[in-house]
């Protein structure tokens, strides 16, 4: 059965749904195309909850002395993340992932905002180095999906690489952040080394009963452009700002794109690090 949460608690109302889909094609495409969504909805749920207060925020958040917007959204976010293992939405295990997540972006948004690779317009009373504590949220919140999505569809994996492997190319990934400021930029022989390392292997997700495959690689696109239509949210609430929109937005460059492709690449590995890489035939 599905992983989630109210299906398990409504089995029955969920075996009807299955049921009447099961009478035509496209009714149980419609029923699986529904599934899904929910799916992605709720591993996305910390992640849409974060941007719904950043873009609220942005439009309806009263200027206050006491409580700076940044601070309101290191609190939500704070909350959102409470709220989540109060409620038993995300385990222990998946919350010290996400924890690491946070440092290691906040840790790289010191760096590159002293770099004036992009800035933070407003002021705060929560920040380290000039950044507002809730920025590492949103790497928390990529950290949080990826976990989440993993038990969800229930992740199997065909040609997966040798740990050694992803290990290296995601420290490899992470320096090249802060090193192509001073040395040459080695993003497209790390994204050769990608294709190199990746590219036999499927990954399977699981909607309802049956598994699906897609290259992983293609996966990992997905989900960057996901979170690149994010990032034209986020700076269009004036979350943060990049040096083309001090004076008004302007859409993130494609170029950003393969930024975040390979911050997934960091994301997936550190997810590894907590889910066993399982194939169709493991229980």
């Amino acid at each position: 059965m599905a992983n989630f949460k109210y299906i398990n608690r409504r089995p029955e109302f969920f075996e009807t749904l299955r049921e009447k889909a099961q009478k035509s094609t496209i009714g149980f495409a419609l029923f699986e195309f529904v599934l899904f969504g929910m799916k992605q909805a709720w591993a996305a749920l910390f992640g849409g909850l974060l941007l719904g207060f950043i873009l609220m925020s942005s439009y309806w958040y009263p200027g206050s002395d006491y409580l700076h917007r940044y601070d309101f959204l290191f609190i939500a976010a704070l909350s959102i993340q409470g709220g989540l293992l109060l409620f038993k939405l995300e385990t222990w295990e998946e919350a010290k992932i996400i924890l690491l997540f946070h440092i290691v972006g906040t840790a790289m948004e010191v760096f590159k905002t002293s770099m004036g690779s992009w800035v933070y317009p407003e002021n705060s009373l929560f920040y380290i180095g000039g950044v507002p504590l809730f920025s590492g949220f949103m790497y928390s919140a990529v950290g949080s999906y990826m976990a989440r999505v993993w038990r969800a569809f229930d992740f199997r994996f065909e040609g997966y690489p040798p740990l050694w492997q992803t290990n290296v190319i995601g420290v490899l990934i992470y320096l090249n952040f802060f090193t192509h400021h001073y040395l040459p930029d080695i993003r497209w022989g790390l994204f050769a080394a990608l294709g190199v390392i990746y590219f036999k292997t499927r990954v399977y997700f699981r909607i309802d009963r049956n598994h699906y495959w897609m290259p992983l690689l293609f996966g990992f696109l997905l989900v960057a452009i996901f979170i690149w239509f994010g990032e034209q949210i986020g700076t269009l609430a004036r979350a943060w700002q990049y040096p083309n929109q001090a004076n008004g937005w302007q859409m993130v460059s494609f170029g950003k794109l393969g930024s975040w492709y390979l911050l997934m690449i960091i994301s997936f590995v550190m997810v590894t690090w907590l889910n066993p890489i399982r194939s169709l035939k493991d229980k």
